[in-house]
């Protein structure tokens, strides 16, 4: 494996690669093998203060540089994705406890948005208007933000920070960066790196790490940027859009937030093909994904088939080294997370939830627990799990599963099954979720379709000309060519 990227202890601060001036330090911890893979020192509110003045200097001119330059430039970041394919698929398992194929995934995933970015300096459009002024020409001019904070999680490091600082340069901006602590090489510093190698000019993108109780309000709060990408809990983006919107200086924010994902399995739907669905779709990545299935409901018709079936797939899934390829679930992230779903297990057995499958806890590795005859007003049932565990919920006909479906505070994505795809179709449109996905499961992400969620899953959305409209801006501006007459 050819590794080139040295010394990633190191923080981009200003278009120089240093320390951060904190006192503390803070371990990247492997979580499946519980080695220390380096230590980085936090940045302060300085630090912060220094890479964000840079940023604005060097947007100036990053602006002014021409669609095909910042073009070119996106499309080497492609080729030095391909030519470090094995180093970044290695750092996102060392280092997020993905399994290979996770990894493989969210590099196709990272990849593929910024192929997308490249295309977007020539398609940022402008607007020439007709006035009911005599004498007067408008037009309307799509123009950079200026800089743009951001703010990523540790589920899909790389994709989930890729997916705001691809289009963000594309356009014309300049970005810093701030990465989750468990995932600061694949959330920030690996793509610093790589932007670095392309050619970027020193300044347009700066990565700070630190903890959020040190430098993550003035990262919100700062004067400087003009708008904050964030994407992660529901309680933490309501905090973000707090700040960002009753402070000093208002910004634009764009929140991707918690999720509560329905499967839904209507009673005329291909049960093995669904089971198949609901499989991947809850436990890929441990299920500590946004778009993960967090409720299957299933038609009591059918509910016995299907459970059985799901049991006897789940059962055989592969526990283990997330380095090999046949490894379906690895390591849940942190301790944090993993004291949160013991007592979500022990919640759902409280609570009456039949123990379908379940195993012993090893370390940082949980064994697939699913529950049968849950409820909707279980805990399982009302907030965002984050791991490999599921409730399975039944559903008297399809009027009640859609009810079930919408119980939610959270809008994110869906998913339903049906062998009738006009009905699969109606259903999902009254579904309340910013993606639905018929006869799939709800773990979906395309570079060049709208990717967010309604209610408390956030406001905005990424991808294709939806990021082109999130991270950029219009001004109108009008030429009077004749004196015009004023009434006074």
């Amino acid at each position: 494996m050819n590794k080139c990227y040295q010394d990633l202890h190191l923080q981009l601060l200003a278009g120089e690669w240093r320390e951060g001036s904190g006192e503390q330090s803070r371990p990247v911890i492997n979580p499946y093998s519980g080695e220390t893979l380096l230590s980085i020192r936090s940045a302060t509110a300085d630090d912060l203060d220094v890479a964000y003045q840079k940023a604005v200097t060097a947007q100036v001119a990053w602006a002014d540089t021409p669609p095909a330059e910042r073009t070119a430039l996106l499309l080497k970041v492609v080729s030095i994705f391909d030519k470090r394919k094995e180093e970044i698929i290695d750092w996102l398992i060392r280092e997020s406890g993905s399994t290979r194929l996770k990894a493989s995934i969210e590099w196709g995933s990272a990849r593929g948005i910024t192929l997308e970015a490249a295309s977007m300096p020539t398609r940022a459009q402008g607007a020439t208007m007709s006035s009911d002024v005599p004498g007067k020409d408008n037009f309307v001019y799509r123009r950079p933000l200026g800089v743009v904070g951001v703010i990523s999680p540790w589920n899909f490091p790389l994709h989930l920070s890729q997916r705001s600082v691809a289009p963000a340069i594309a356009l014309g901006n300049a970005v810093v960066i701030k990465p989750a602590s468990d995932t600061p090489i694949t959330g920030g510093l690996l793509l610093a790196r790589i932007f670095e190698e392309a050619g970027l000019p020193a300044g347009v993108l700066s990565v700070v790490i630190g903890p959020g109780s040190v430098i993550g309000d003035d990262f919100v709060a700062h004067s400087v940027p003009s708008m904050i990408s964030f994407t992660g809990s529901t309680p933490v983006g309501k905090n973000i859009g707090r700040i960002a919107t009753s402070g000093k200086y208002l910004k634009k924010v764009a929140l991707e937030l918690g999720g509560n994902s329905p499967f839904v399995v209507l009673d005329d739907a291909d049960v093995e093909q669904a089971v198949k669905a609901a499989v991947f779709g809850k436990f890929l990545h441990q299920g500590q994904i946004c778009m993960a299935i967090n409720r299957i409901i299933v038609d009591a018709t059918i509910y016995e088939r299907f459970v059985e079936q799901f049991v006897a797939h789940v059962s055989k899934l592969k526990i283990g080294d997330p380095s090999m390829m046949e490894t379906a679930i690895g390591p849940i992230i942190n301790k944090g997370q993993l004291e949160g779903l013991q007592k979500k297990i022990a919640q759902a057995k409280a609570q009456g939830a039949k123990v379908l499958l379940e195993g012993k806890i090893n370390g940082q590795m949980v064994p697939p627990h699913v529950f049968g005859e849950v409820t909707a007003d279980m805990e399982i049932s009302r907030e965002e799990i984050f791991g490999p565990l599921v409730g399975i919920q039944k559903a008297r006909n399809e009027k009640h599963a859609l009810e079930l479906a919408n119980d939610t505070e959270f809008g994110l994505s869906s998913a339903v099954f049906s062998g009738d795809l006009d009905r699969g179709l109606r259903f999902a449109r009254n579904i309340k979720a910013g993606m639905t996905h018929v006869n799939d499961m709800p773990v979906n992400d395309e570079a060049h379709l709208p990717f967010g969620g309604e209610k408390n899953s956030g406001l905005g959305r990424f991808n294709g000309d939806w990021a082109i409209e999130e991270f950029s801006t219009v001004q109108w501006v009008s030429v009077q060519r004749t004196p015009r007459q004023y009434p006074f």
